[in-house]
């Protein structure tokens, strides 16, 4: 077999020689991987242009070629062609494609994958390999999902700012490999934007899947805290936890999360979801679904400091949001929101980590906070941050409060109240501001680059969901995104009106990756 990769386009030439005695000739099949979607993946399986074995294996010839340069991926399923195999036989028998049949999708290394290592980048989960998948795993694998790969993430998923693991070391922006593709899902975000495969799974604790996202220009859902499971997921703080596609496009993240939803036993916040979710969040993919729209602009958060570019950026997209016929609130204040806002954080992972570790790893070696610190990590910031977890637990500030989820915590009720009573009254569809303020910060120095991230303030504490779409590029080759606001469980309407801005703009482009060895 031998491969061929045309610079910008994708495309991969797989050329397999069969031998019987003699050679015959050699079936060629060639697939662009340039942005290519769900919808168009299923279009060719129906037409017999190519298989789900064809593309799992251009996908793993793309990874093999580029990824030495942006290091996101840190373990190929050895599976992933059988199962593409059968699913292919499935096809030929029945005619029929399952919701996400054949798709390759990556899997951040924080969610169980049976019989595929699932380190969270950290030395004491090097060996662990799952006896069974994640909730969402299994959903996504009925619906015809193919867990293509694992990908590298910010250890522990502790930082916002970068990502980096013992298990893997650094991942790099694709985009300006000089940069960071954010944390924690930043090995997510690198491979999905430079088209390692179809679609991308990420957490969010509080900017860890519309950060990477922003930063390399990709969709990104955070979704409302309660309607897809975490069991089975490496927990950083479980209050606050999710987990979401991070996709190229508005319609293939609906596509995912269509199959991701559902009440889990085992993650009773999922409960708070029953009646409430939708049978098919595709129906809401509406071009026209900003007319009339209105929109609230959060100017507390974009006037913070805001690089003068993404300034620019950011109003130009309102502009353009008013010419697809939306209505702006400008500003949109939430009275109280500076002090609402505070003291929001809990350091619960030693108390969430340490149950993971004996409902999941049931190793006797490693069922505690100091068995990890024990085993250590070769990250500095690492070390620091697990070392402050044992020093430290419940609220960082006012410490007597209690720390609950988004349906029991005070603090965290009253901030969503304050948001969504502002607008109701105002009745807005949904509320607009930057995802970061500032650009991608520079490898070398991430921790003094670290500016601009909206992303902690509001979704992870309220619940609410928050959707980021691309908003363009600045100096440096560098993406920047714009996050939509919703109330709780709205996905309808949040995808209405991203998917709407996405196919009015059209900002994403893929990197462009030198396919010189």
């Amino acid at each position: 077999m031998f491969k061929t990769f045309i610079h910008s386009t994708l495309i991969v030439i797989i050329s397999i020689s069969f031998f019987s005695g003699c050679k015959k000739p050699t079936k060629e099949v060639v697939i662009d991987l340039n942005e290519i979607t769900i919808a168009e993946i299923h279009q060719a399986y129906t037409e017999g242009n190519y298989t789900s074995e064809d593309l799992v294996k251009a996908y793993m010839d793309r990874i093999e070629d580029q990824d030495e340069k942006i290091n996101a991926i840190t373990f190929i399923n050895p599976e992933a062609l059988d199962v593409a195999r059968k699913l292919d036989e499935e096809f030929k028998s029945t005619g029929k494609l399952r919701p996400l049949h054949g798709i390759p999708i990556i899997v951040k290394d924080n969610i169980n994958t049976l019989g595929i290592p699932t380190t969270a980048g950290s030395k004491a989960l090097k060996n662990y390999m799952p006896s069974e998948n994640a909730f969402i795993i299994e959903k996504l694998q009925n619906a015809g999902a193919i867990v293509l790969a694992k990908s590298n993430m910010a250890e522990w998923a502790f930082s916002a700012m970068h990502s980096e693991s013992s298990t893997s070391g650094i991942t790099r922006n694709p985009y300006n490999t000089n940069h960071v593709p954010a944390g924690s899902s930043g090995g997510t975000g690198a491979s999905v934007a430079a088209n390692f495969g179809a679609a991308g799974l990420g957490t969010d604790t509080g900017n860890s899947i519309r950060g990477p996202s922003s930063h390399c220009s990709l969709v990104g859902f955070r979704t409302t805290l309660g309607l897809i499971s975490r069991s089975g997921i490496v927990p950083l703080y479980l209050r606050n936890d999710v987990v979401g596609p991070m996709c190229r496009t508005v319609e293939d993240a609906t596509r995912i999360l269509n199959a991701m939803t559902g009440f889990d036993p085992t993650d009773p916040i999922t409960s708070h979801s029953e009646g409430k979710i939708q049978g098919d969040y595709v129906q809401y993919l509406d071009k026209n679904g900003l007319k009339n729209a209105r929109i609230g602009v959060l100017r507390e958060l974009s006037e913070d400091d805001p690089d003068p570019e993404i300034k620019v950026l950011f109003e130009n997209a309102l502009l353009d949001l008013k010419k697809q016929g939306a209505i702006l609130i400008d500003p949109f204040v939430v009275p109280g929101f500076s002090e609402l806002r505070q003291n929001q954080w809990c350091a619960d992972f030693k108390k969430d980590i340490e149950q993971f570790l004996v409902d999941n790893v049931k190793n006797d070696t490693i069922k505690t906070l100091q068995d990890i610190i024990r085993i250590g990590s070769n990250s500095e910031y690492t070390t620091k941050r697990v070392l402050s977890f044992a020093e430290n637990s419940g609220r960082w500030d006012e410490t007597d409060l209690p720390c609950g989820d988004a349906y029991t915590d005070n603090r965290r009720i009253a901030f969503r109240q304050a948001i969504e009573n502002m607008m109701d009254s105002l009745q807005l569809d949904a509320v607009v501001y930057p995802t970061w303020n500032h650009k991608p910060a520079l490898i070398d120095s991430f921790a003094t680059g670290y500016k601009g991230d909206n992303n902690q303030i509001i979704a992870p504490h309220t619940g609410q969901p928050a959707f980021t779409v691309p908003m363009g590029f600045t100096t440096g080759n560098l993406p920047v995104g714009i996050q939509f606001l919703g109330r709780m469980f709205d996905e309808p309407t949040l995808i209405k009106l991203a998917y709407s801005y996405e196919q009015g703009t059209l900002h994403r482009k893929p990197p462009e990756l030198s396919t010189e060895k």
